[in-house]
């Protein structure tokens, strides 16, 4: 499973989620799953629908603490981790899983994505 995981400030637009995960699959993988933390189901939702993908919905305090490569200060400070996109894609992902693209920033600002693998069951 490939999850695209994403992180994103609440007035984002769909095209900014949008030109995040074309940038994070530019050089990767197409996902089989978005993943996003619960409370921002709606805001990813119509992306999935469009993509005929499943939603995962990761709750906030999952990610709490969880190590990344990447890190932001506002992630550090509303969820004790460097990177909620690369945290939501390991999470969804599975255990055992690896990120394979970092995350990346929407060149139209407010939304980051970061793709992981999982282990095939």
């Amino acid at each position: 499973m490939i999850v695209a995981g994403f992180g994103c400030r609440d007035s984002v637009d769909a095209d900014a989620l949008r030109a995040a995960l074309d940038l994070a699959t530019r050089d990767g993988p197409m996902p089989t799953a978005l993943a996003t933390l619960s409370h921002k189901a709606s805001l990813l939702a119509p992306i999935a629908e469009a993509l005929d993908l499943p939603l995962l919905l990761i709750d906030p305090t999952e990610i709490d603490g969880v190590s990344t490569p990447t890190s932001s200060p506002a992630s550090l400070a509303a969820y004790r981790t460097g990177s909620v996109a690369e945290a939501v894609a390991l999470i969804a992902a599975g255990a055992g899983s690896r990120l394979i693209i970092p995350r990346v920033i929407s060149p139209l600002g407010g939304a980051t994505c970061a793709l992981a693998q999982g282990i095939a069951a």
